[in-house]
């Protein structure tokens, strides 16, 4: 079917079958087919720049910093010395901007897949894209996968920003990976990645609670707003084997000043702790 009609994009997926989300684009910015997939980049009259993958939405200027400051300072901040940090995937560089103005990360190493999406990104969503420039940052475009394969028992905390627990992305949520992921963690090492949709998902995400339940002792699963996803919510499983943490209460609490000069825009302590507070049926039928 044809996405574009009389200047507006119409995200229509497999996965939500009987919803679609349009926006009327003002100019094509980019437009071409990797090794990987179709990317395109676009600025939209309501919510700017806009990055879609295969037909569906990825983030927007709009709305990006909510899902990117918190899928990084959830873990970073419940980490009492999250020194060293890989990142999985974020090819659009919001996660490693946000994880590179924590004043404790001294390292990052990302591991994104598609390179081009990498160059694009820089070109077209600079925004995002900046993140790529943190002194702190070593990027590696290879199978993230492959990469924790080969570095055991190096991170401090783990971030996979990938799309939805179904469809192509299902092997980042599996007991394999998370086996992997917790071979490569320090011992109190902590991973974040993004958990799906309560109310779209929620069988699959309660599926993705046990799965991280067989391999980490201490789970816990929080959620954010993002208005451009559909159904304006969108979740986050974090997971370690050091049962001290309280991942609803951060051990790093950034002040005024702090998140002043780090620009946050929708993350402090007390929304953190919110996040965790979950509505009565996302606990009922996640079994949580």
């Amino acid at each position: 079917m044809d996405l574009w009609e009389k200047g507006w994009f119409t995200e229509v997926s497999e996965l939500w079958p009987n919803q679609r989300a349009s926006f009327k684009v003002e100019k094509i910015l980019a437009h071409e087919k990797s090794k990987y997939q179709d990317i395109l980049i676009f600025k939209t009259v309501s919510h700017g720049r806009m990055l879609a993958l295969d037909g569906i939405i990825q983030c927007c200027e709009f709305d990006e910093f909510s899902y990117q400051e918190m899928v990084s300072f959830l873990p970073l901040n419940c980490h009492f010395s999250p020194k060293r940090v890989l990142i999985v995937g974020g090819g659009d560089g919001g996660v490693a901007r946000e994880v590179s103005k924590h004043p404790l990360v001294q390292t990052i190493e990302q591991c994104e897949i598609d390179g081009r999406v990498v160059e694009l990104c820089k070109e077209h969503m600079p925004f995002m894209g900046v993140g790529f420039s943190s002194p702190k940052l070593a990027l590696h475009i290879e199978d993230g996968i492959k990469y924790i394969e080969n570095h055991k028992n190096e991170f401090d905390v783990i971030i996979t920003d990938s799309s939805d627990p179904v469809g192509p992305a299902v092997c980042l949520y599996t007991d394999d990976y998370f086996a992997k992921l917790k071979a490569a963690l320090k011992p109190k090492g902590i991973i974040c990645s993004q958990g799906g949709n309560a109310f779209n998902y929620s069988q699959e995400i309660r599926e993705l609670i046990q799965v991280a339940k067989r391999t980490f002792s201490n789970v816990a699963y929080s959620t954010t707003n993002v208005p451009t996803y559909p159904s304006g919510q969108l979740g986050f499983l974090l997971a370690t084997n050091d049962n001290t943490v309280n991942f609803e209460k951060p051990l790093t609490v950034f002040n005024d000043k702090q998140r002043e000069e780090m620009k946050l825009r929708y993350y402090d302590q007390n929304v953190h702790n919110a996040s965790f507070q979950l509505p009565l049926f996302v606990k009922k039928t996640l079994n949580l």
